[in-house]
């Protein structure tokens, strides 16, 4: 006996991990409808007739919506053919359609699909309420039940749309299912259910380990490999999840090597940007203000020469305009680099931005800076000192803010920095434009540098920006 089981096993084994795993599961599947069939076709059964019915009344509301919503032109340009039409071509689409028809605002039939003429009772089965934007009742007819939906065209002032859908379609399918039920209670009745134990454990063992594997990729790591133990799906599955491993670490590598370029790439921009608009104020804060303040002296010199009273008043005009010329190229040399920020540090940057910002739009701000006698790295101060002026910025366009708070501290091994308003918020989700683009280029030069920008705002609420930077 041992020896004979010793040599039958292999070749039942083989037999059964040979058998496709659908035929696994369906063994598994029979045994349990022979258990339930009856309930199950019972509950099926009624569980299919409610839902259809609320299709099929979904479907009439639809059908007569989209009818209404098609037929206010050619209603308002009185062009009865393109209704009809529009009717009919309706109707030949669905074909759980049984009638459609108009009623314009005086009670009068416009157009209808009836064959042998329109049936004057229909008018007063469903008389749609004014207050109501659709109404839906069931009609009993010869022919079985119909779902009579009645919608306002143009909110009633172009009448009424009433479709009728009969339940021809869904009796035919809840048929058609319980037959199928039937039918396969019967087939699996003479199937016994103890090859389920069997089939379960044959398809147990290997799942469990494509689950742990599974969970391991799904964590990032990339290295399980499974055995291919049966000459089946789930072998097939096996060798299927290895080749795909080994993609996703191909993928991942890849995709490690193209985020430091992007990385790379970023910061180059970044920094070429900053240098770019530090040598702009450098050349307006040098030469361009210069040019100006010695064409003011020069005004100022002709005024005090000239004898000519509209003379002298034409040159003071041309002062004045220098004058506010040299203070808006002031301006833009600040909030382009300001010097500042490369010669006293991030604190007195941002106490001097806040300054002019809060003269500027006559918003109050409250500045807090714990940043200790040492100085930040250049790259970190730089980007602390664009987002805080991005999102000043966009408290100023969008917030409509009274007041503003603004925090910088320094925490151990990093940088915090945290910017509320009280405005009128938004939702970070929804965002679009230009503010868009505004978060997009905080977020990347808080991620450059290993930080995190964090946007917490809702309608109504304000908003507050946070950002973690490590100190590197």
């Amino acid at each position: 006996m041992k020896n004979l089981l010793s040599t039958l096993w292999p070749r039942v084994w083989r037999l059964v991990s040979a058998v496709s795993v659908r035929v696994k599961i369906m063994g598994m599947a029979l045994g349990l409808v022979l258990l339930l069939g009856i309930g199950i076709l019972w509950q099926v059964r009624a569980s299919l007739t409610r839902t259809l019915q609320r299709q099929l009344e979904n479907q009439s509301v639809t059908i007569a919506s989209d009818l209404a919503a098609r037929a206010t032109d050619p209603i308002l340009l009185n062009d009865l053919v393109a209704l009809q039409k529009l009717l009919e071509e309706t109707q030949a689409n669905n074909p759980d359609l049984r009638y459609a028809f108009i009623i314009d605002k005086y009670g009068q039939v416009l157009v209808h699909t009836f064959d042998g003429g329109f049936p004057l009772a229909l008018l007063d089965a469903n008389r749609l309420h004014p207050d109501h934007r659709s109404q839906t009742l069931i009609l009993q007819t010869e022919d079985g039940l119909i779902w009579d939906t009645a919608v306002p065209i143009f909110d009633g002032r172009a009448g009424v749309m009433r479709v009728g859908l009969s339940d021809r379609g869904m009796r035919a399918s809840i048929a058609a299912v319980s037959g199928q039920i039937l039918l396969m209670i019967v087939l699996v009745s003479a199937i016994g259910v103890l090859g389920v134990l069997f089939l379960t454990f044959v398809l147990t063992r290997p799942l469990r380990e494509l689950v742990e594997a599974t969970g391991r990729v799904a964590r990032g790591d990339f290295s399980p490999r499974l055995a291919r133990w049966a000459e089946d799906e789930i072998g097939d599955l096996a060798e299927a999840f290895n080749a795909m491993t080994l993609e996703l670490a191909r993928a991942d590598e890849l995709r490690r090597e193209r985020e430091e370029l992007r990385r790379q790439l970023l910061e180059k921009v970044i920094a070429t940007q900053e240098d770019e608009r530090r040598r702009i104020a450098r050349e307006l804060h040098d030469s361009t203000s210069q040019n100006l303040t010695s064409l003011m002296v020069g005004l100022k010199n002709l005024q005090t020469v000239c004898q000519d009273t509209d003379l002298i008043q034409q040159a003071e005009a041309l002062r004045q305009i220098a004058t506010q010329t040299l203070e808006e190229v002031h301006d833009i040399s600040v909030r382009l680099r300001p010097r500042l920020l490369d010669d006293l540090g991030l604190p007195a940057a941002l106490e001097q931005l806040t300054r002019e910002w809060q003269a500027r739009h006559a918003i109050p701000v409250d500045l807090l800076i714990h940043m200790g006698e040492e100085r930040l790295p250049a790259e970190i101060e730089t980007a602390i000192y664009r987002i805080v002026q991005e999102s000043l910025t966009n408290i100023a366009r969008h917030a409509a803010a009274r007041s503003v708070s603004a925090l910088i501290e320094r925490r151990g091994d990093e940088v915090i920095a945290i910017v509320e308003d009280d405005g009128r918020g938004f939702d970070p989700a929804r965002s679009s434009g230009e503010r868009q683009l505004g978060l997009a280029g905080m977020r990347e030069r808080a991620e450059l540098l290993g930080g995190r920008l964090t946007i917490e705002s809702q309608p109504g609420s304000g908003t507050s920006v946070h950002v973690q930077i490590p100190l590197r």
